[in-house]
C-alpha cells in the first residue's frame, strides 16, 4: 500500500514557531508530528510514502533526506518548486499511485486505523472516502454532511456552528482510487476540499465519509499544539512516548540528566542530552525537548520547552510553549507566552518579571 503525506504548507497559524521549523517538525512529546504519521503508516502496512515539501523544505530534507527507510517503510522526499494546494501537490506525484492509495496531513496527530479506513473504502467501492471527526466548534473546520449510508452529500467551509449543516469536520485523511487524480488538472494549483471534491459530487462519483472512533487534532493553533501535547502525555491517542518509563507518567531520554532531588507532578516527558537541576519542580504536563537545560530551583508548569532552551536558575514559567533554544533568565517569571529567538513573543495569557 502506498500513501502521500502532505508536507508542503507553511503552518501559519502556528506562529512564531513555524518561523522556525516546518509544522510537521514541530514535536509531539518529544517527536515530530511528521514522524508519528510515519509510524502510523508503516504499523498500518504502507510500505511506500512520498512527501512534498516546500516551506521550509530543507529542514525536512536535512532530518530525513530525499529518501530513507523507517520502521521498514521507504519515505521519498520531493521538493515542490512553487505550491500547488492539496490536490494539486499529489497530481504532481501521480505516476506513483497506481493502486488504492492512502492521504494524509503531514502536520495533524492522529492515530486512525489506516487498515481499517482502506477496508471501509473497498467495501463501499468508493472512488474516494474521507476520515470524519466530530467536533465542538464548526467554525475553524471544513464540515460534511452525509447521508445514513455514509455517501457524502454536500460541504461548508468553516462555518458558524448555528448553521453549520454538521458538526463532522474534514481531517484530511482521505483513500482514493487512482482514477480519482483525473480530476486533477496538472501543473495547476488545486486543493481537494474547494476544487476536487465538488467535482466529484457534480459527476456523482461514490464518495463517502468514514466515522470510526480514532484521534485526530490538526494542530491548527498553538492552544491546540499545548493541548496535543497533553493527549499524548495522558494516552489520549496512541503514540509511543520515547524514553524510559518510570512509573505511570514519566519518561526520561537515556542520555538524560536528572538531579535526584528535582520532583515531578504530573506528566513529563524529558529529551535526550537534557539536564535537569537540583530542586526542579514540573508540574501539570510538561515536555523537555533535547538538549534543553533546566538549572536549579526552576519551576516547569503545564509548558512545552523545545530543543535547546536554557531555563535560568530560579526561574518561573507556567503554561508556556518556549522555542528552540529560547534562554529563559534566571529568576523571571513567563505566564502564558510563545518564545522563540527569531520573532516576537506571542503572549497567550500575561508575563511578568521577578
Amino acid at each position: 500500500m502506498k500513501a502521500m503525506v502532505l508536507a508542503a504548507g507553511k503552518g501559519t497559524r502556528l506562529f512564531p514557531l513555524t518561523g522556525e521549523v516546518p509544522k510537521p517538525l514541530a514535536p509531539v512529546a518529544n517527536v515530530p508530528i511528521i514522524e508519528h504519521i510515519f509510524k502510523l503508516l508503516a504499523t498500518h502496512g504502507v510500505g511506500d510514502a512520498y512527501v512534498n515539501v516546500h516551506y521550509l523544505a530543507d529542514a525536512l530534507l536535512n532530518a530525513y533526506g530525499e529518501e530513507t527507510l523507517l520502521n521498514g517503510m521507504h519515505v521519498r522526499l520531493s521538493w515542490e518548486e512553487r505550491l500547488l494546494g492539496t490536490a494539486g501537490g499529489v497530481k504532481r506525484l501521480a505516476r506513483h499511485f497506481d493502486e488504492t492509495f492512502v492521504i494524509v496531513s503531514g502536520d495533524a496527530l492522529t492515530d486512525i486505523d489506516v487498515r481499517d479506513l482502506v477496508a471501509f473504502h473497498k467495501e463501499k467501492g468508493a472512488l474516494a472516502t474521507m476520515a470524519l471527526k466530530r467536533v465542538r466548534d464548526t467554525s475553524g473546520f471544513g464540515v460534511v454532511e452525509v447521508d445514513e449510508e455514509g455517501n457524502i452529500g454536500g460541504f461548508q467551509e468553516k462555518p458558524d456552528p448555528r448553521e453549520a449543516v454538521s458538526t463532522l469536520a474534514n481531517t484530511g485523511i482521505y483513500v482514493l482510487e487512482p482514477r480519482a487524480l483525473e480530476y486533477i488538472p496538472k501543473d495547476t494549483f488545486f486543493d481537494f476540499a474547494k476544487d476536487v471534491f465538488p467535482r466529484f459530487l457534480e459527476a456523482g462519483e461514490k464518495f463517502v465519509g468514514y466515522q470510526e472512533d480514532f484521534y485526530w487534532s490538526d494542530i491548527g493553533t498553538l492552544e491546540a499544539y499545548r493541548q496535543a501535547q497533553y493527549d499524548a502525555l495522558s494516552g489520549r491517542v496512541d503514540i509511543r512516548v520515547p524514553g524510559e518509563r518510570r512509573g505511570e507518567d514519566i519518561w526520561i531520554g537515556e542520555t538524560a540528566q536528572v538531579h535526584p532531588s528535582a520532583c515531578f507532578e504530573g506528566c513529563a516527558v524529558v529529551g535526550e542530552d537534557a539536564v535537569v537541576g537540583r530542586d526542579v519542580v514540573m508540574s501539570g504536563h510538561v515536555t523537555v525537548g533535547g538538549g534543553c537545560w533546566v538549572r536549579p530551583r526552576a519551576t516547569i508548569k503545564r509548558s512545552i520547552l523545545l530543543p535547546g532552551v536554557n531555563v535560568g536558575d530560579g526561574a518561573y514559567l507556567e503554561d508556556c510553549i518556549v522555542g528552540y533554544g529560547y534562554n529563559v533568565r534566571p529568576g523571571e517569571t513567563i505566564r502564558g507566552s510563545a518564545l522563540t529567538c527569531r520573532s516576537t513573543e506571542v503572549p497567550l495569557l500575561s508575563r511578568t518579571v521577578a
